[in-house]
Order: structure tokens, then C-alpha cells, then sequence
């Protein structure tokens, strides 16, 4: 690919989907139905080029300059800098005169309006301009191909003027269908598409179908329209950062649970503690979490079931005050709020974490949270294991929680492929011993490294958590309900207040 000269689009996802922005003095389609979002991305594009010093044109055909100015106005910004032309202008021009004529009185409106945008444009001497939109056009054209006869002279005509262009099309002609003839026209097709889902709020997302000379990143990514323009989250595609594997352990403080896993999981590995409610999952990653802090390292925590109050209540009862770290900026606990995110969006929130602010662990808390909280997205499993395979290769430390349906019952992991999903998986259970429900913790799987096979006892008190010596004498524990059978000496007790 040739290196072309660039213009931003004011968006930054979507310069990154573009490989850096939009080549210049070129013709560019944006497609979508209405809602989708084109109006706020055209305007976006605009006013960074106000914001670059370039003069800008904005015509538009089916909003007024008032409709326009509102929609710049829910975001907070204003058209200043942004030269307007509207068809009220050309309706003023061309007057009730045009009726009076041997010819039909399309063809009259068609030509004078094309010939008075032609004018504006040599007065203005843009270098960006938008032209919203051609459903308009096509009406005034009544006829197929007198209509791309046009759109091939709107082309030749901005051609040697060294202007960018942005065609609107709302996909309203047609039959709603996209316009083949109008895609071999342009040197690039950018695609916006809204999905309405059964629950929660539409989701929104966009494609760039082609870009002629330019290697961009094809494939969907989400967009979100928020109040300040559009965002857009670029498909994270693992192979692109790629680097050496990191292999460092990364211990928990407490060195019984360390010996569990030799030292700890390694840097560049995803962890999948499993079990039923209540067993200490959570807990555990916050001991991994806090020992990381104490070495200086940035954590970011992503809570999709458990309220973040309710988490720093839970971690200070036993003895982990996080505030703290989070005053001092090494660790960020972030509510996410299924109804209303996307992968693409969660996943792009996740590497800024990475890139921007160098957190070293990555807890997703629960996995089942993050998967029922997006039922109508299709390869979920796929994006995820993209995110894991870049976390790993960033050389993060990745711990997700996977709560286990019931209490008690068999060992599995519902829809997950745990071989697929993680690198290490850490099993928690309860048992039953000496009339008292107690909890197990093992190893059923370190890709990484060699781990302990034994199953060892996990007490969670008011000063943090303990794990006792190998429990040898179990039956049971692959049905998921483990009976322990040995003495009471190899079980742990409870610490008295000044223990």
C-alpha cells in the first residue's frame, strides 16, 4: 500500500479503523438508515477540520440549518467555522419560475440545484465538505441514471479541486437496498448499522466496506452515540501486539496458596477461578490484587454482577482497605453495566486501561456476569479469547471469576471451554467435615507450569485468608460434593483476636 496524505476524522477509533485517518481530495460514501448516527459523524469530521484551520462546507438537502444546529447543540457544540448551505437556498433561487418551462420540472430543479452547490463551493473553497443527502438527490433526479449521471459529475466536478467529500445516504431509495453503482463510484464506503436488541439499550456498529489504497481493519466494531459525538471501538485483533512471553510468576502474598501453583500464575496468563457462590473466588483475586498493589503495580477491577460498594465493604472486613490504592491511583474498580455496553466497547475500555495506564492485572468479575449480560451477540466466546490472547500478550495477568449454577453438584463449567478460555484453572469447593460446611481449593490445570494436584482447605477470616495442609484423605470430589474423612488435626481453625 502507498502512503497517501491523511485528514483525521475527529473521531479517534475510527481513524485507527482507517489506518489514520481518511486519504484526501478523494469521494467518500457514508451509509446507514436514519438513526444510526451519519449526521453526528459527518459533523464530528467537520469540525476537526474547523479545528485544523481548514475551511469546511456542510450542504444539506434534508435538514434545515435550525435542525442542524440542534443536533450540534445535544452534544455541546456549535457550527462556528462551518460554512452552511441548505436546499432552502436553492428553493429561494430557483423560485416558482422553474414551473414555467417546456422542460420537466425536475430536470430544471436538478440542474439549478447542482449548479448553485457548484457555486457555494468555488465562493467557499473548502477543503472538507459533507453533502447530506443523496436520498434528496435521487427524488430531484426521478430517474436511475440521470441520478448516477450526477453523483459521476458531483465526482469529476470536486476531482481537481483538492476537496475531501463525504456523500450521505440514509438508504431511503433503492428499496432500502445499498447502491452497487454508487460503491464502484466512491474511493471508500463506510457502513453505520443500529440493532435494537430484546433488552437494553440499541446497539450500534459500522464497517468500512471498501477503502481504495489504504490497508484499514475490516470487520465490524461497535460504535456508541454518547453526548459529545460518536465513539468508535475498534475490533481488537491479538496478532497486531504481539511480543515476547512475559513467564514471570506473580505471587499472592500468602505462600501456601503460592505453592499451589509453584510460585504463582504467570504474567501473560489468564486465570479462571471456578466454584459454586460463596466459595472465596472473588477473595482470592483480591489477594492476588492487593500483593500486586504493594509491589506498585495498577490494577483494574471490572464488576459485573457485585456493587463496587459492596466489594471494598467485603474486602476491608477482612483486612484488604483498598481505598487507599484507589486514592493513590494503583487501582481502578470500574461498574459495568451490562445493558448498556458492547464487547467492542468493553473490550477497547480494557486496552485503554492497558495501554494508557499500565495496569498490570486485569480481574473480570464474573465471567458469567460479562457473557449473560450480552445473550444476542454472536461469537461472544471468539471476542473473548481475542481479549485474553492481547491481554497475554501485553504480558497481563488476567483472573476471571466464573460463578458455578447451584451450590452443590457436579464440576461443570456450563457453556465455557475452560481449555479454550483460560490458561489456569483454580477449583473451588465446599465439603463437609465434622459437622461444618468448609471450603477446598486445587489446581485442576496450569499451562504455564507444573502445579500441585492436592486439594487444600481454605479459611477466609477478619485477617485475610489461610490454606491449610493437603486434605489426603477425600472421597467424592469429582461428583462435586467432596467428603473428607481424616483426622481433625489437618484441619485449619479458627484464629482467636490477637492470633
Amino acid at each position: 500500500m502507498t502512503s497517501l496524505p491523511r485528514c483525521s476524522t475527529g473521531i479517534a477509533g475510527l481513524d485507527v479503523v482507517l489506518g489514520g485517518g481518511l486519504p484526501t481530495n478523494r469521494l467518500y460514501l457514508l451509509e446507514g438508515q436514519p438513526g444510526s448516527g451519519k449526521t453526528t459523524l459527518a459533523l464530528q469530521y467537520l469540525r476537526e477540520g474547523v479545528r485544523m484551520g481548514e475551511r469546511c462546507l456542510y450542504v444539506t438537502l434534508s435538514e434545515t440549518a435550525d435542525e442542524l444546529a440542534e443536533v450540534a447543540g445535544s452534544h455541546g457544540w456549535t457550527l462556528d467555522g462551518i460554512d452552511l448551505f441548505e436546499l432552502a437556498a436553492a428553493e429561494s433561487v430557483l423560485g416558482d419560475g422553474r414551473q414555467q418551462s417546456v422542460l420537466h420540472p425536475w430536470e430544471m430543479e436538478l440542474g439549478g440545484t447542482i449548479r448553485l452547490i457548484q457555486a457555494e463551493v468555488e465562493r467557499c473553497k473548502p477543503s472538507r465538505v459533507v453533502f447530506d443527502s443523496l436520498s434528496e438527490l435521487r427524488l430531484l433526479a426521478q430517474d436511475p441514471l440521470r441520478y448516477r449521471r450526477q453523483v459521476l459529475a458531483l465526482k469529476q466536478f470536486f476531482a481537481p479541486r483538492h476537496v475531501t467529500v463525504i456523500l450521505v445516504d440514509d438508504l431511503t431509495g433503492e428499496g432500502g437496498e445499498r447502491d452497487a453503482h454508487l460503491h464502484s463510484l466512491c474511493h471508500g464506503v463506510m457502513s453505520l448499522e443500529r440493532v435494537t436488541l430484546e433488552f437494553g439499550a440499541a446497539r450500534r456498529r459500522m464497517q468500512v466496506q471498501k477503502l481504495r489504497g489504504v490497508d484499514f481493519v475490516a470487520g465490524y466494531h461497535d460504535i456508541a452515540l454518547l453526548t459529545g459525538g460518536l465513539e468508535v471501538y475498534p475490533r481488537l485483533i491479538a496478532a497486531d501486539h504481539h511480543a515476547p512471553f512475559a513467564g514471570e510468576p506473580v505471587p499472592s502474598g500468602v505462600e501456601e496458596l503460592d505453592r499451589l501453583l509453584y510460585g504463582g500464575p504467570l504474567r501473560g496468563t489468564s486465570t479462571l477461578l471456578t466454584g459454586p457462590a460463596g466459595a472465596g473466588k472473588t477473595n482470592v483475586t483480591i489477594q492476588y490484587v492487593v500483593a500486586a498493589l504493594k509491589r506498585g503495580e495498577r490494577c483494574c477491577f471490572f464488576e459485573f454482577d457485585e456493587r463496587i460498594g459492596t466489594l471494598l465493604t467485603r474486602a476491608k472486613a477482612l483486612g484488604n482497605d483498598l481505598q487507599p490504592y484507589i486514592d493513590a491511583g494503583l487501582l481502578e474498580l470500574t461498574q459495568v453495566d451490562p445493558a448498556d455496553i458492547s464487547p467492542g466497547e468493553f473490550a477497547w475500555t480494557v486496552r485503554r486501561a492497558v495501554e494508557e495506564r499500565d495496569c498490570r492485572i486485569i480481574v473480570i468479575d464474573s465471567l458469567n456476569g460479562y457473557i449473560a449480560s450480552m445473550p444476542q451477540e454472536t461469537q461472544l466466546f471468539l471476542q473473548l479469547h481475542e481479549l485474553l490472547s492481547y491481554l497475554n500478550q501485553k504480558g497481563v495477568t488476567t483472573f476471571l471469576v466464573n460463578p458455578q449454577h447451584g451450590l452443590v453438584g457436579s464440576m461443570s463449567t456450563g457453556a465455557l471451554d475452560v481449555s479454550y478460555i483460560a490458561d489456569t484453572i483454580v477449583l473451588f469447593r465446599f465439603f463437609e467435615a465434622r459437622g461444618r460446611i468448609r471450603k477446598a481449593i486445587s489446581i485442576l490445570k496450569n499451562r504455564g507450569g507444573g502445579h500441585e494436584d492436592t486439594i487444600r482447605e481454605l479459611r477466609i477470616d477478619a485477617k485475610g485468608l489461610r490454606v491449610g495442609e493437603p486434605l489426603e484423605r477425600f472421597h467424592g470430589v469429582l461428583t462435586g460434593i467432596p467428603r473428607f474423612d481424616g483426622e481433625g488435626e489437618h484441619l485449619l481453625e479458627e484464629r482467636s483476636a490477637d492470633a
